[in-house]
Protein backbone atom coordinates (compact mmCIF):
# COMPACT_ATOMS: atom_id res chain seq x y z
CA UNK A 1 0.00 0.00 0.00
CA UNK A 2 1.24 3.48 -0.98
CA UNK A 3 0.28 6.27 0.78
CA UNK A 4 1.14 10.18 0.27
CA UNK A 5 -0.56 12.94 1.35
CA UNK A 6 -2.53 13.63 -1.09
CA UNK A 7 -4.55 10.71 0.50
CA UNK A 8 -4.90 12.25 3.84
CA UNK A 9 -8.68 12.52 5.07
CA UNK A 10 -8.27 15.58 6.63
CA UNK A 11 -7.35 17.73 3.16
CA UNK A 12 -9.95 20.09 2.40
CA UNK A 13 -10.55 21.58 -1.24
CA UNK A 14 -11.75 25.37 -1.99
CA UNK A 15 -14.40 23.75 -4.00
CA UNK A 16 -16.99 23.81 -1.45
CA UNK A 17 -18.85 21.15 -2.88
CA UNK A 18 -15.85 18.54 -2.83
CA UNK A 19 -17.17 18.70 1.01
CA UNK A 20 -20.89 18.14 0.42
CA UNK A 21 -22.37 14.68 2.25
CA UNK A 22 -22.30 11.75 0.09
CA UNK A 23 -19.54 13.47 -2.47
CA UNK A 24 -18.56 10.90 -4.88
CA UNK A 25 -15.22 13.14 -5.60
CA UNK A 26 -13.74 14.84 -2.76
CA UNK A 27 -10.50 16.04 -3.36
CA UNK A 28 -8.74 12.50 -1.57
CA UNK A 29 -10.44 11.57 -5.28
CA UNK A 30 -9.59 13.43 -8.26
CA UNK A 31 -10.55 10.88 -11.45
CA UNK A 32 -10.26 11.43 -14.79
CA UNK A 33 -12.66 12.18 -17.67
CA UNK A 34 -12.85 13.07 -21.03
CA UNK A 35 -16.12 16.18 -21.62
CA UNK A 36 -17.23 19.07 -23.53
CA UNK A 37 -19.58 21.83 -22.56
CA UNK A 38 -23.41 21.74 -23.41
CA UNK A 39 -24.23 23.20 -26.44
CA UNK A 40 -21.03 24.33 -27.78
CA UNK A 41 -18.88 22.90 -30.84
CA UNK A 42 -15.82 23.44 -28.77
CA UNK A 43 -13.56 19.62 -29.07
CA UNK A 44 -13.94 17.23 -26.04
CA UNK A 45 -11.07 17.50 -23.58
CA UNK A 46 -9.68 15.92 -20.29
CA UNK A 47 -10.87 17.33 -16.51
CA UNK A 48 -10.50 16.04 -13.33
CA UNK A 49 -14.07 16.09 -11.33
CA UNK A 50 -13.78 17.32 -7.81
CA UNK A 51 -17.13 18.09 -6.02
CA UNK A 52 -19.55 19.21 -8.69
CA UNK A 53 -17.24 20.68 -11.14
CA UNK A 54 -14.58 19.94 -13.63
CA UNK A 55 -11.14 21.44 -13.78
CA UNK A 56 -10.22 21.06 -17.28
CA UNK A 57 -6.35 19.80 -16.95
CA UNK A 58 -5.75 22.70 -19.72
CA UNK A 59 -4.93 24.95 -16.48
CA UNK A 60 -1.96 22.85 -15.88
CA UNK A 61 -0.49 22.44 -19.14
CA UNK A 62 -1.95 18.61 -19.86
CA UNK A 63 -3.71 18.81 -23.12
CA UNK A 64 -5.51 15.31 -23.79
CA UNK A 65 -7.33 15.46 -26.72
CA UNK A 66 -10.36 13.69 -27.15
CA UNK A 67 -9.04 10.52 -25.29
CA UNK A 68 -6.93 9.83 -21.72
CA UNK A 69 -5.14 7.58 -23.85
CA UNK A 70 -1.82 9.26 -23.69
CA UNK A 71 -2.34 10.28 -20.40
CA UNK A 72 -2.54 6.33 -19.11
CA UNK A 73 -0.15 5.43 -21.56
CA UNK A 74 2.50 8.41 -19.67
CA UNK A 75 2.53 5.44 -16.52
CA UNK A 76 2.23 5.29 -13.02
CA UNK A 77 4.83 7.15 -11.91
CA UNK A 78 3.85 10.70 -14.15
CA UNK A 79 -0.02 9.97 -13.02
CA UNK A 80 0.90 9.91 -9.22
CA UNK A 81 3.27 13.70 -10.21
CA UNK A 82 0.14 15.31 -11.82
CA UNK A 83 -2.24 13.50 -8.84
CA UNK A 84 0.33 15.46 -6.47
CA UNK A 85 0.03 18.71 -8.32
CA UNK A 86 -3.84 18.64 -8.48
CA UNK A 87 -4.19 18.09 -5.05
CA UNK A 88 -2.06 20.39 -3.86
CA UNK A 89 -3.59 23.12 -6.26
CA UNK A 90 -6.92 22.13 -5.24
CA UNK A 91 -6.38 22.85 -1.57
CA UNK A 92 -7.87 25.20 0.71
CA UNK A 93 -4.98 27.60 0.70
CA UNK A 94 -3.94 27.02 -2.81
CA UNK A 95 -2.13 30.24 -4.22
CA UNK A 96 -3.34 29.28 -7.33
CA UNK A 97 -7.17 29.02 -6.90
CA UNK A 98 -7.86 32.19 -8.50
CA UNK A 99 -6.17 31.48 -11.62
CA UNK A 100 -7.82 28.20 -11.60
CA UNK A 101 -11.24 29.24 -10.78
CA UNK A 102 -11.57 30.24 -14.32
CA UNK A 103 -11.00 26.62 -15.46
CA UNK A 104 -14.36 25.10 -13.60
CA UNK A 105 -17.38 24.13 -15.20
CA UNK A 106 -20.15 22.58 -13.33
CA UNK A 107 -20.91 18.85 -14.25
CA UNK A 108 -24.52 20.01 -15.22
CA UNK A 109 -23.57 22.06 -17.88
CA UNK A 110 -20.90 19.29 -19.18
CA UNK A 111 -21.70 16.08 -21.60
CA UNK A 112 -19.42 13.11 -20.25
CA UNK A 113 -17.72 11.20 -22.89
CA UNK A 114 -16.38 8.03 -23.15
CA UNK A 115 -12.94 8.55 -21.26
CA UNK A 116 -10.84 6.21 -23.64
CA UNK A 117 -10.42 4.80 -26.77
CA UNK A 118 -11.16 1.05 -26.05
CA UNK A 119 -9.00 -0.89 -28.46
CA UNK A 120 -9.23 -4.43 -26.37
CA UNK A 121 -11.76 -5.49 -23.71
CA UNK A 122 -11.69 -8.81 -21.68
CA UNK A 123 -14.24 -9.86 -19.29
CA UNK A 124 -12.88 -12.21 -16.57
CA UNK A 125 -15.47 -14.42 -14.38
CA UNK A 126 -13.26 -13.27 -10.93
CA UNK A 127 -16.98 -13.28 -8.92
CA UNK A 128 -16.95 -17.09 -7.14
CA UNK A 129 -20.30 -16.56 -5.49
CA UNK A 130 -21.69 -15.57 -8.86
CA UNK A 131 -19.80 -18.25 -10.56
CA UNK A 132 -21.25 -20.86 -8.11
CA UNK A 133 -24.93 -19.29 -8.09
CA UNK A 134 -25.15 -19.47 -12.25
CA UNK A 135 -23.38 -22.87 -11.88
CA UNK A 136 -26.10 -24.15 -9.49
CA UNK A 137 -28.63 -23.09 -11.93
CA UNK A 138 -27.20 -25.07 -15.25
CA UNK A 139 -25.65 -27.43 -12.87
CA UNK A 140 -26.81 -28.44 -9.95
CA UNK A 141 -24.45 -31.47 -8.81
CA UNK A 142 -21.53 -29.59 -9.89
CA UNK A 143 -21.64 -25.45 -10.15
CA UNK A 144 -17.82 -24.70 -10.52
CA UNK A 145 -16.16 -26.20 -13.60
CA UNK A 146 -12.59 -28.41 -12.41
CA UNK A 147 -10.72 -25.46 -13.93
CA UNK A 148 -12.37 -22.54 -12.08
CA UNK A 149 -9.77 -22.20 -8.80
CA UNK A 150 -7.01 -23.10 -11.32
CA UNK A 151 -7.09 -20.28 -13.43
CA UNK A 152 -8.42 -17.22 -13.94
CA UNK A 153 -11.47 -17.68 -16.37
CA UNK A 154 -12.54 -14.64 -19.24
CA UNK A 155 -13.50 -14.44 -22.44
CA UNK A 156 -12.61 -11.65 -25.27
CA UNK A 157 -15.39 -8.97 -25.20
CA UNK A 158 -16.34 -6.77 -28.11
CA UNK A 159 -15.22 -3.16 -27.72
CA UNK A 160 -16.84 -1.19 -30.35
CA UNK A 161 -20.26 -1.48 -28.57
CA UNK A 162 -18.89 -0.21 -24.98
CA UNK A 163 -21.05 3.01 -24.34
CA UNK A 164 -20.69 5.90 -21.84
CA UNK A 165 -23.42 6.24 -18.60
CA UNK A 166 -26.63 7.69 -19.74
CA UNK A 167 -26.81 5.92 -23.75
CA UNK A 168 -30.22 4.28 -23.89
CA UNK A 169 -29.81 0.40 -24.67
CA UNK A 170 -31.46 -1.30 -27.62
CA UNK A 171 -33.70 -4.41 -27.03
CA UNK A 172 -31.71 -6.60 -28.93
CA UNK A 173 -32.97 -9.37 -31.45
CA UNK A 174 -31.36 -12.54 -30.97
CA UNK A 175 -31.48 -16.33 -31.43
CA UNK A 176 -33.27 -18.04 -28.44
CA UNK A 177 -34.70 -21.66 -28.40
CA UNK A 178 -37.07 -23.02 -25.55
CA UNK A 179 -35.94 -26.37 -24.32
CA UNK A 180 -39.59 -27.96 -25.52
CA UNK A 181 -39.42 -26.17 -29.24
CA UNK A 182 -38.27 -28.15 -32.43
CA UNK A 183 -35.88 -25.12 -33.71
CA UNK A 184 -34.94 -21.58 -32.41
CA UNK A 185 -36.80 -18.54 -33.40
CA UNK A 186 -35.18 -15.09 -33.97
CA UNK A 187 -36.80 -12.24 -31.89
CA UNK A 188 -36.62 -9.72 -29.27
CA UNK A 189 -34.63 -10.80 -26.11
CA UNK A 190 -37.02 -12.00 -23.43
CA UNK A 191 -34.83 -12.47 -20.03
CA UNK A 192 -32.21 -9.27 -20.91
CA UNK A 193 -30.17 -8.47 -17.54
CA UNK A 194 -27.33 -6.75 -16.20
CA UNK A 195 -24.43 -7.66 -14.64
CA UNK A 196 -22.57 -5.46 -11.68
CA UNK A 197 -19.02 -5.32 -12.50
CA UNK A 198 -15.80 -2.97 -12.18
CA UNK A 199 -13.56 -2.27 -15.10
CA UNK A 200 -9.76 -1.59 -15.00
CA UNK A 201 -8.65 0.30 -17.95
CA UNK A 202 -4.51 -0.27 -19.31
CA UNK A 203 -2.29 2.05 -18.87
CA UNK A 204 1.31 1.27 -19.63
CA UNK A 205 1.51 -2.17 -22.23
CA UNK A 206 3.31 -4.80 -22.72
CA UNK A 207 5.19 -5.76 -25.84
CA UNK A 208 3.74 -8.95 -27.83
CA UNK A 209 5.68 -11.71 -26.12
CA UNK A 210 6.60 -10.41 -23.01
CA UNK A 211 4.29 -11.24 -19.82
CA UNK A 212 3.75 -8.80 -17.50
CA UNK A 213 5.11 -10.35 -13.85
CA UNK A 214 2.35 -10.56 -11.29
CA UNK A 215 4.36 -8.72 -9.03
CA UNK A 216 4.52 -6.03 -11.37
CA UNK A 217 0.85 -5.94 -12.95
CA UNK A 218 -0.48 -3.05 -11.04
CA UNK A 219 1.94 -0.62 -12.46
CA UNK A 220 0.55 -1.56 -15.62
CA UNK A 221 -2.99 -0.12 -14.91
CA UNK A 222 -4.00 3.39 -14.92
CA UNK A 223 -7.76 3.26 -12.86
CA UNK A 224 -10.97 1.48 -12.65
CA UNK A 225 -14.64 2.05 -14.14
CA UNK A 226 -17.99 1.23 -12.73
CA UNK A 227 -19.11 -1.36 -15.96
CA UNK A 228 -22.22 -2.97 -16.30
CA UNK A 229 -22.26 -6.33 -18.80
CA UNK A 230 -25.34 -6.26 -20.20
CA UNK A 231 -26.45 -10.03 -21.36
CA UNK A 232 -29.44 -11.42 -23.03
CA UNK A 233 -29.51 -14.28 -21.22
CA UNK A 234 -32.37 -16.30 -23.69
CA UNK A 235 -30.06 -16.12 -26.43
CA UNK A 236 -27.00 -17.04 -24.06
CA UNK A 237 -28.29 -20.21 -23.49
CA UNK A 238 -28.54 -21.20 -26.67
CA UNK A 239 -25.18 -20.04 -28.26
CA UNK A 240 -22.90 -20.04 -25.77
CA UNK A 241 -21.89 -23.86 -26.27
CA UNK A 242 -19.02 -24.52 -27.34
CA UNK A 243 -17.21 -21.27 -27.56
CA UNK A 244 -19.08 -19.14 -25.02
CA UNK A 245 -20.58 -15.54 -24.60
CA UNK A 246 -20.84 -13.82 -28.38
CA UNK A 247 -24.27 -11.75 -29.60
CA UNK A 248 -25.61 -12.31 -26.12
CA UNK A 249 -23.06 -9.93 -24.62
CA UNK A 250 -21.75 -7.77 -27.51
CA UNK A 251 -25.12 -5.42 -28.08
CA UNK A 252 -23.34 -3.25 -25.77
CA UNK A 253 -21.65 -2.40 -22.04
CA UNK A 254 -22.18 0.51 -20.19
CA UNK A 255 -19.20 2.41 -17.87
CA UNK A 256 -19.08 5.86 -15.84
CA UNK A 257 -17.37 8.53 -17.46
CA UNK A 258 -14.74 9.08 -14.47
CA UNK A 259 -11.47 6.86 -13.92
CA UNK A 260 -10.68 6.41 -10.38
CA UNK A 261 -6.88 5.98 -10.81
CA UNK A 262 -5.01 3.10 -8.93
CA UNK A 263 -3.35 5.31 -6.86
CA UNK A 264 -6.45 6.72 -5.98
CA UNK A 265 -7.42 3.67 -4.91
CA UNK A 266 -4.45 2.30 -2.35
CA UNK A 267 -6.40 3.65 0.14
CA UNK A 268 -8.93 0.70 0.49
CA UNK A 269 -6.43 -2.14 -0.83
CA UNK A 270 -7.36 -5.41 1.62
CA UNK A 271 -6.10 -9.24 2.01
CA UNK A 272 -6.93 -10.92 -1.26
CA UNK A 273 -9.73 -13.34 -1.18
CA UNK A 274 -9.55 -16.21 1.69
CA UNK A 275 -9.32 -19.21 0.03
CA UNK A 276 -10.56 -22.85 1.10
CA UNK A 277 -7.61 -25.05 2.85
CA UNK A 278 -8.37 -27.86 0.17
CA UNK A 279 -8.40 -25.00 -2.71
CA UNK A 280 -5.59 -25.45 -5.17
CA UNK A 281 -2.34 -23.89 -4.44
CA UNK A 282 -2.27 -21.03 -7.78
CA UNK A 283 0.46 -21.76 -10.07
CA UNK A 284 3.90 -19.98 -9.39
CA UNK A 285 3.20 -17.09 -12.34
CA UNK A 286 -0.31 -16.48 -10.69
CA UNK A 287 1.00 -16.39 -6.71
CA UNK A 288 2.74 -13.44 -5.22
CA UNK A 289 2.95 -12.73 -0.95
CA UNK A 290 2.49 -9.13 -1.40
CA UNK A 291 -0.62 -9.99 -3.66
CA UNK A 292 -2.42 -12.65 -1.14
CA UNK A 293 -1.26 -9.84 1.89
CA UNK A 294 -2.84 -6.70 0.16
CA UNK A 295 -4.23 -7.42 -3.76
CA UNK A 296 -8.33 -7.25 -3.05
CA UNK A 297 -9.85 -4.13 -3.12
CA UNK A 298 -12.68 -2.96 -0.94
CA UNK A 299 -14.91 -1.49 -3.59
CA UNK A 300 -18.50 -1.75 -3.12
CA UNK A 301 -21.32 -1.78 -6.11
CA UNK A 302 -24.94 -0.83 -5.82
CA UNK A 303 -27.18 -1.91 -8.38
CA UNK A 304 -30.32 0.57 -8.48
CA UNK A 305 -33.45 0.28 -10.78
CA UNK A 306 -36.37 2.20 -11.67
CA UNK A 307 -39.39 1.54 -13.60
CA UNK A 308 -41.04 3.85 -15.95
CA UNK A 309 -43.88 3.89 -13.28
CA UNK A 310 -41.72 4.69 -10.84
CA UNK A 311 -40.04 8.33 -9.32
CA UNK A 312 -37.34 7.10 -7.31
CA UNK A 313 -34.84 4.10 -7.93
CA UNK A 314 -34.98 1.16 -5.86
CA UNK A 315 -31.59 -0.22 -4.92
CA UNK A 316 -31.63 -4.21 -5.33
CA UNK A 317 -28.12 -4.94 -4.49
CA UNK A 318 -24.88 -4.58 -3.03
CA UNK A 319 -21.91 -6.37 -2.73
CA UNK A 320 -17.88 -5.68 -2.47
CA UNK A 321 -15.36 -6.26 -5.04
CA UNK A 322 -12.76 -8.08 -2.12
CA UNK A 323 -14.87 -11.02 -2.62
CA UNK A 324 -13.15 -11.37 -5.96
CA UNK A 325 -11.72 -15.30 -6.09
CA UNK A 326 -9.12 -13.66 -8.75
CA UNK A 327 -6.85 -10.62 -7.71
CA UNK A 328 -6.77 -8.05 -10.04
CA UNK A 329 -2.85 -8.69 -10.45
CA UNK A 330 -3.64 -12.09 -11.12
CA UNK A 331 -6.04 -11.14 -13.90
CA UNK A 332 -3.60 -9.04 -15.48
CA UNK A 333 -0.30 -11.45 -14.93
CA UNK A 334 -3.05 -14.41 -16.73
CA UNK A 335 -4.04 -12.05 -19.45
CA UNK A 336 -0.49 -11.35 -20.85
CA UNK A 337 1.18 -15.21 -19.33
CA UNK A 338 0.52 -15.95 -23.41
CA UNK A 339 2.95 -12.70 -24.19
CA UNK A 340 -0.66 -11.24 -25.07
CA UNK A 341 0.34 -7.38 -25.19
CA UNK A 342 -2.25 -5.13 -23.46
CA UNK A 343 -2.23 -1.43 -24.63
CA UNK A 344 -3.34 1.99 -23.28
CA UNK A 345 -6.62 1.93 -22.89
CA UNK A 346 -7.75 -1.98 -23.44
CA UNK A 347 -10.78 -2.67 -20.88
CA UNK A 348 -10.19 -5.76 -18.38
CA UNK A 349 -13.52 -6.08 -17.02
CA UNK A 350 -13.96 -8.33 -13.14
CA UNK A 351 -16.95 -10.37 -13.66
CA UNK A 352 -20.25 -9.90 -11.76
CA UNK A 353 -19.70 -8.78 -8.59
CA UNK A 354 -22.41 -10.83 -5.73
CA UNK A 355 -21.30 -11.68 -2.11
CA UNK A 356 -23.36 -14.59 -0.30
CA UNK A 357 -26.74 -12.66 1.12
CA UNK A 358 -29.40 -11.93 -0.84
CA UNK A 359 -29.37 -8.99 -1.29
CA UNK A 360 -26.04 -9.04 -2.81
CA UNK A 361 -26.42 -10.55 -5.95
CA UNK A 362 -25.58 -8.70 -8.84
CA UNK A 363 -28.08 -9.90 -11.55
CA UNK A 364 -31.48 -10.54 -12.10
CA UNK A 365 -30.50 -14.12 -12.89
CA UNK A 366 -29.52 -14.79 -9.45
CA UNK A 367 -31.75 -12.54 -7.69
CA UNK A 368 -34.55 -14.72 -9.27
CA UNK A 369 -33.42 -17.87 -9.95
CA UNK A 370 -33.40 -17.39 -13.68
CA UNK A 371 -37.28 -16.37 -13.40
CA UNK A 372 -38.82 -18.47 -11.03
CA UNK A 373 -39.13 -16.02 -8.71
CA UNK A 374 -40.19 -12.32 -9.57
CA UNK A 375 -38.61 -9.12 -7.91
CA UNK A 376 -40.84 -7.29 -5.83
CA UNK A 377 -40.42 -3.25 -6.73
CA UNK A 378 -42.10 -0.74 -4.52
CA UNK A 379 -45.50 0.14 -6.22
CA UNK A 380 -46.64 -3.07 -6.66
CA UNK A 381 -44.46 -3.93 -9.82
CA UNK A 382 -42.72 -7.10 -10.16
CA UNK A 383 -39.30 -8.23 -12.24
CA UNK A 384 -38.04 -11.70 -13.83
CA UNK A 385 -35.96 -9.96 -15.96
CA UNK A 386 -35.93 -5.82 -17.28
CA UNK A 387 -38.55 -4.20 -19.57
CA UNK A 388 -38.46 -1.78 -21.44
CA UNK A 389 -38.56 1.56 -19.91
CA UNK A 390 -36.84 0.64 -16.96
CA UNK A 391 -33.42 2.14 -16.13
CA UNK A 392 -30.63 0.09 -14.24
CA UNK A 393 -28.09 2.83 -12.14
CA UNK A 394 -24.48 1.55 -10.78
CA UNK A 395 -23.25 3.01 -8.08
CA UNK A 396 -19.45 2.14 -6.08
CA UNK A 397 -18.09 3.46 -3.68
CA UNK A 398 -14.51 3.14 -0.87
CA UNK A 399 -14.81 3.58 2.32
CA UNK A 400 -12.49 2.57 5.54
CA UNK A 401 -11.92 4.01 8.86
CA UNK A 402 -9.54 6.80 9.09
CA UNK A 403 -9.77 7.50 5.31
CA UNK A 404 -12.30 9.76 3.12
CA UNK A 405 -14.86 8.01 1.42
CA UNK A 406 -14.84 8.26 -2.59
CA UNK A 407 -16.88 7.10 -5.00
CA UNK A 408 -17.26 6.43 -9.32
CA UNK A 409 -20.26 8.74 -10.04
CA UNK A 410 -22.65 6.32 -12.05
CA UNK A 411 -23.28 3.73 -14.85
CA UNK A 412 -26.41 4.19 -15.98
CA UNK A 413 -29.05 3.12 -18.86
CA UNK A 414 -32.62 3.10 -20.10
CA UNK A 415 -33.74 -0.06 -21.81
CA UNK A 416 -35.52 1.08 -25.56
CA UNK A 417 -38.09 -1.45 -27.30
CA UNK A 418 -36.30 -3.47 -30.06
CA UNK A 419 -35.98 -2.96 -33.32
CA UNK A 420 -38.99 -3.64 -35.54
CA UNK A 421 -38.49 -6.74 -37.22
Amino acid sequence: MRLDDTHDPALRSWVESAHEPGCDFPIQNLPFGIYRRKGRTEPARGGVAIGDQILDLAALGVRTGSTLNGLAASGRPALRKLRRELSRALREKSAQRKRLARYLVPMRQAELLLPVAIGDYSDFYAGIHHATNIGRLLRPDNPLLPNYKWVPIGYHGRGSSIVVSGTPIRRPLGQAKAPDAPAPVYAPSKRLDYEAELGFIAGTGNRLGRPIPIGEALEHLFGAVLLNDWSARDVQAWEYQPLGPFLAKSFATTISPWIVTMDALEPYRCPAFARAADDPRPLPYLHDDDDRREGGFAIELEMHLRSAKMKQPARLSRASFRDSYWTLAQMVAHQTSNGCNLQPGDLLASGTVSGTSADSLGSLMELTLAGKNPLSLPGGETRTFLEDGDEVIERGRCAREGCATIGFGAAAGRILPALAQ
